[in-house]
């Protein structure tokens, strides 16, 4: 049976709105992906870092509760979890800060058996950062060698941006071993310093030919090989927007997994099979932004186990 992978941070979000605290839920954005796609009942593991302590323990119970294989969740005795305090704007849409404290020596996991057609989430930050890279990459590698479908979420936060010409050996590294790159409009603003989805796509697909731009209320645009797809998205008034991607990207991994498609597939795929694919990726995360939850309700996830 296919397995889902995942690599990325964990951490713990505080929500704040107009000052005061609202919600307090784990999150991470690989993380809030997979937390949906195990409340579906797909097969996930998760690569992650959480320190030895009581925020750590509970997200690790709430991995476990929620279908997630913890084997590769490194501990790090006498460090503590990372905290986002996330302030809600009148929009849904949050603004950060963050507290972290981690060992020197960071991320030490054996390599999960990976074997062909399985689906490997890696992205944001996690993904770029010079301290992980020695880590992160051997096991990117190992798994396209496995053959497994990788799937690369940008999410690239403009707290990052004055780092984005140093990183950008990093992001072509990305693109280059990722069969699906995606984005929001905000990422490649501030990777680019504009969001043109064709000329983004000129530079993408020197590396990877599949392109996935999502652009809020104004819909998603597909670019695949050069076949451009455009789907419109669900007008919503959002209660919180931060796991709107994460769960953009878990909705599009559920369309690959239940609807069979292989890496071999990928090459082929027809206008029907994208508005599928995206179709799901619409539902996940609107779904997500109706509540101060960073992932789907059990209860709309349950619909999808009957899909299955």
């Amino acid at each position: 049976m296919r397995k889902i992978f995942g690599i990325g941070e964990t951490i713990y979000d505080i929500l704040f709105r107009q000052g005061q605290p609202v919600a307090a839920v784990p999150g991470g954005s690989v993380f809030n992906g997979l937390i949906s796609l195990g409340r579906t009942g797909l097969d996930c593991t998760f690569i992650t870092e959480i320190g030895a302590d009581q925020v750590g323990q509970n997200i690790l119970a709430f991995m476990q509760q929620n279908g997630i294989n913890t084997d590769y969740v490194s501990c790090y005795q006498g460090k503590k979890t990372a905290i986002s305090l996330a302030f809600l704007d009148e929009n849904g849409d949050a603004h950060y800060s963050f507290y972290k404290d981690y060992p020197n020596n960071r991320l030490d996991f054996e390599m999960p058996l990976i074997q062909k057609d399985d689906i490997v989430a890696f992205g944001a930050y996690f993904a770029l950062n010079p301290v992980l890279k020695d880590k992160v990459r051997p096991f990117l590698n190992y798994a396209k060698e496995q053959g497994a479908i990788l799937y690369y979420d940008l999410n690239f936060r403009d707290n990052h941006a004055h780092e984005v010409e140093a990183l950008r050996d990093t992001f072509k590294e990305n693109f280059a071993i990722a069969d699906i790159v995606r984005g929001s409009h905000e990422d490649f603003i501030n990777v680019y310093g504009h969001d043109d989805c064709h000329r983004i796509y000129d530079e993408i697909s020197k590396y990877c030919p599949r392109f996935i731009c999502t652009r809020g209320s104004n819909g998603v645009v597909v670019i695949d090989h050069g076949q451009e797809y455009r789907v419109c998205s669900q007008p919503i008034v959002p209660v919180s927007t931060i796991g709107a991607g994460d769960n953009f990207n878990a909705g599009i991994l559920y369309g690959l997994y239940t609807g069979g498609i292989s890496r071999d597939k990928l090459d082929s795929l027809t206008r029907q099979d994208w508005d599928r694919l995206v179709g799901y990726g619409i539902e996940f995360g609107t779904e997500a932004c109706m509540s101060t939850s960073n992932y789907v309700s059990t209860d709309f996830a349950k619909r999808y186990k009957k899909d299955r």
